[in-house]
């Protein structure tokens, strides 16, 4: 294949071989090649999963497909056929990184492990993104964006929340988000490649990384040995914080430091509450935040 002449943007120059398929690893490529990578996308014959979740103006050219490979090569490989397999590591040669997001024993039962890649370019980076960690518990367990969003916490936020019941948010939240760190690690590891001439494999774990992304936020006094308080933030968690219903619709609102308080005060013809215990400072608001959040919904219910 010849090399991307017209590539433009920071990263052209960086060729990335992309063996991924559906929605994380191929978030992270399409990342980069917005930013100018050179990005061989390689499909086995029936093609990626996603080509056929629609709306599609053409068979297998699925709306999501279409977000997600832009600015990418194309080439269908049989990675299971040897002819296939040679094909593959002639391309993996000539790239800075490679990058899977199957688990790391189907790579090896292709051949496709990191030993075999290293051996015809030791200057490759050669990244993972897949369920759980290799030196974990649950290594070699195969997942997806629900079942990560639930082991992660994601879905029991909703239900404290909301007090009902636990529910995934309404996007692919585990692989756009963990796809964006393996998109940060590739190139961390591309620079080091590059400074000393030896590549490396790197691990992107769904579930470990979006549980760093979760507890970031809820860890909370659990942070701190011995304990400071339990885990959780209650700003984010006031049930709530959500768009507020008024008079005509739903409005958007956050009424954050001490000059938006001052002013929605003076706005209802309540400037007293600039005083008040539970209102008069960040400090305080953060100490009775749910309530903060529930006086705003019932004012925003009469306008």
């Amino acid at each position: 294949m010849s090399g991307a002449a017209t590539a433009t943007g920071p990263l052209a120059g960086l060729r990335i071989l992309d063996l991924t398929a559906v929605v994380m690893g191929p978030y992270a490529t399409q990342t980069l090649g917005d930013l100018g990578a050179d990005v061989i996308k390689v499909e086995p014959p029936g093609g990626d999963n996603l080509r056929a979740v629609g709306p599609m103006r053409h068979p297998g050219m699925g709306a999501m497909a279409l977000h997600l490979n832009r600015n990418k090569r194309s080439i269908v490989l049989d990675l299971k056929q040897p002819e296939g397999r040679a094909a593959c590591l002639r391309l993996a040669a000539g790239c800075d990184a490679l990058i899977y997001n199957t688990r790391p024993q189907a790579m090896a039962r292709l051949g496709l492990a990191y030993e075999d890649v290293a051996a015809v370019n030791p200057r490759i980076v050669y990244l993972g993104a897949f369920g759980y960690g290799e030196e974990g518990p649950y290594a070699g367990q195969p997942a997806y964006d629900d079942l990560i969003q639930g082991a992660s916490g994601v879905a029991s936020l909703f239900a404290q929340q909301s007090g009902g019941a636990p529910r995934y948010a309404p996007v692919t939240l585990a692989d756009r988000a963990v796809g964006l760190q393996a998109a940060i690690a590739l190139l961390a590891a591309v620079l080091h490649a590059r400074q000393t001439g030896q590549g490396q494999a790197v691990e992107i774990p769904m579930f470990e990384a979006l549980t760093q992304f979760v507890m970031g936020d809820h860890l909370g006094g659990a942070s701190f040995d011995p304990p400071l308080g339990g885990t959780g933030y209650a700003r984010l968690l006031a049930e709530h914080r959500r768009p507020y219903a008024t008079a005509d619709g739903h409005l958007s609102v956050l009424i954050y430091n001490d000059k938006h308080w001052r002013a929605f005060f003076e706005l209802i013809g309540r400037p007293e509450l600039r005083d008040s215990p539970k209102f008069g400072s960040h400090t305080a608001r953060a100490a009775h935040i749910a309530e903060c959040y529930a006086f705003v919904a019932e004012v925003m219910a009469t306008r």
